[in-house]
């Protein structure tokens, strides 16, 4: 699944264990989500939006990962 994580994260000027520590995962975790290999579950995805101040929708680009799957 594509995500907006590292973007985010980059663009929040934070490193990919910071962004860890704010939602109480490894790195490792954060580092397999920003390379497509880790689909982070619904409550993931909802403390990493809250932490970038946006939806869960534009975190995990809801639209281009449906229109994908279509």
């Amino acid at each position: 699944m594509k995500t907006k994580v590292r973007e985010l994260r980059q663009a929040a000027k934070m490193t990919q264990q910071q962004l860890a520590d704010c939602v109480h995962v490894s790195a490792r975790t954060i580092i397999s989500i920003e390379k497509g290999q880790y689909n982070p579950s619904l409550m993931l995805a909802y403390r990493m939006a809250e932490t970038f101040g946006v939806s869960v929708e534009e975190l995990c680009c809801l639209k281009e990962n449906m229109e994908m799957e279509d």
